[in-house]
């Protein structure tokens, strides 16, 4: 008895000291569920090799959600594990020039981490807003108003010179994360890095109307003189290559954020990537996209830490078809795979999304989990492998995925909320979806859809007028979910404002 009693205090000694995982996110902008080969072998054009391997060391999840069809919302969740309609976003993205979306005392994944002992780092797109505190008139000296090439007036001159001379609060310094660099849109002002709290460099000229063009940047504002959008994705490429490098070998494990700013707007490819595809500009910069994946991953072999590092890899939301979708259709090839719609839509081209997991040891290369997830669920993923306890007012929307990761059989939540540009929700519970409202972009509408999803991925065939009763069900669900402030067990949680409620 004395001598099992040793066994049992060594063999649990030995689990308390189990080594903490790094952990690598991957974070891509607009990189739809098609345009992964391995999601769609036989509508895809596009080669992505290295996301392609990582998938066959890895767990690929078939049925996996960002909370939104666009950008903003989607980080939110991501980074809180907190639906985004809880705060004021009830739709569309952060604006320009607009206050912070992620509260000051609200856990995040980063600061979760960092009190774990984790070096946390971020490298590439923020978009959920800073601590600008603009004026009106501080506001309109920010806007170009015209893309022609009009020169600042010496009014903006001097002021952008007194703002970008200041810290910049808010940001993912103030959110949890030791080391920040990058571009908080790389479409929109202010045109220039950001690293830490500070511009790098102080923006004194307006961009030329060619980086208007094609696809490139979409607002007006302060930039660098000489300003270019084709180093952007290498800089915050390397950035994260060096950080990695830095920290291999530290004492203590790393988080390493990496929101890619590709293949979203500016589609910008670097020559060495152009006419690559065979398919135009934009295919060309979803295998660059590819490409700076396969540098972070080959960072991690070469820093000899790969099997000690859970790497996840996913998408904020479906495929921009603006940005030539129905010409590579034309082509071949399928950026939505067999879904139906793109970004901004409550169809599942819009924000069923890529979701690759690969961590040696624990999960089995090559495995494929077709339960329903959430991006949300990181967090409480996270917190079980450290044994970190969430309190309670943090992670209301996010259920672990560690059994899943380790090859449970059984779902590990039943429903989900994703919703379009617009803020229509589209819930899933079970094999059943519930679209309240228009699905794609138009005026708001009284439409209700219910698909039997398990049976109709296209989306064809709606029963809503058939099963009044399923309809019923769950719109009756879906209004706890708001109500309670959470749809994970534990106490009831208020909600930052009043909950907008569809169809209209």
């Amino acid at each position: 008895m004395k001598r099992f009693t040793l066994i049992l205090l060594a063999l649990t000694l030995a689990v308390n000291a189990a080594p903490k995982p790094n952990i690598v996110l991957i974070y891509a902008d607009d990189l739809g569920y098609g345009e992964v080969s391995a999601y769609n072998p036989d509508r895809n054009k596009v080669p992505t090799p290295h996301i392609d391997k990582l998938a066959s060391q890895g767990m690929r999840f078939t049925d996996a959600h960002s909370s939104s069809a666009v950008c903003s919302p989607s980080r939110y969740t991501l980074l809180t594990g907190r639906y985004h309609w809880r705060t004021r976003l009830q739709q569309g993205i952060v604006g320009l020039w607009e206050k912070p979306l992620i509260a000051p005392d609200r856990l995040t994944l980063a600061s979760m981490l960092r009190h774990q002992g984790y070096h946390t780092a971020m490298y590439g797109k923020w978009h959920l807003g800073w601590d600008w505190n603009l004026t009106k008139d501080q506001l309109a000296l920010m806007n170009g108003g015209t893309k022609e090439p009009t020169p600042p007036s010496p009014a903006q001159e001097a002021w952008w010179k007194e703002l970008f001379s200041r810290d910049i609060t808010g940001g993912p310094i103030d959110r949890g994360f030791d080391r920040y660099f990058g571009t908080d849109v790389p479409n929109w002002p202010p045109f220039c890095f950001i690293e830490n709290r500070h511009t790098v460099g102080i923006p004194s000229d307006f961009l030329p109307p060619r980086l208007f063009l094609n696809n490139l940047a979409s607002k007006q504002g302060p930039a660098l003189k000489d300003w270019s959008l084709e180093p952007i994705l290498p800089a915050i490429t390397q950035h994260a290559c060096d950080w990695i490098r830095d920290f291999a070998k530290s004492d203590k494990p790393f988080f390493l954020y990496f929101p890619m700013t590709a293949p979203h707007t500016p589609i910008a490819p670097n020559s060495e990537w152009k006419g690559k595809s065979g398919l135009g500009t934009y295919a060309d910069f979803v295998i660059e996209t590819d490409a700076a994946v396969g540098r972070v991953l080959a960072t991690l072999d070469q820093a000899g830490i790969a099997d000690d590092t859970l790497v996840i890899l996913t998408s904020d939301n479906g495929n921009a078809s603006y940005a030539g979708g129905k010409a590579l259709e034309a082509s071949g090839h399928y950026p939505s795979g067999p879904l139906r719609g793109y970004k901004f839509d409550a169809w599942e081209g819009g924000h069923r999304i890529p979701f690759l997991v690969r961590w040696p040891g624990t999960v089995k290369a090559g495995s494929v989990c077709p339960h329903l997830v959430q991006q949300s669920d990181l967090m409480a993923t996270f917190a079980e492998i450290l044994s970190f306890p969430l309190p309670a007012n943090a992670a209301e929307d996010s259920i672990s995925l560690l059994p899943l990761l380790k090859g449970a059989a059984t779902p590990t939540r039943s429903h989900g909320i994703s919703c379009s540009a617009n803020g229509v929700p589209a819930f899933r519970s079970g094999e059943w979806k519930l679209i309240q409202g228009r699905p794609s972009q138009g005026p708001a509408s009284k439409e209700v859809h219910l698909y039997h999803i398990a049976q109709d991925l296209a989306e064809k065939d709606n029963l809503a007028t058939k099963m009044p009763e399923k309809v019923a069900e769950m719109q009756q669900l879906l209004e706890k979910i708001i109500t309670d402030g959470r749809s994970t067990p534990g106490p009831p949680q208020k909600n930052d404002t009043k909950v907008t409620r569809h169809p209209r």
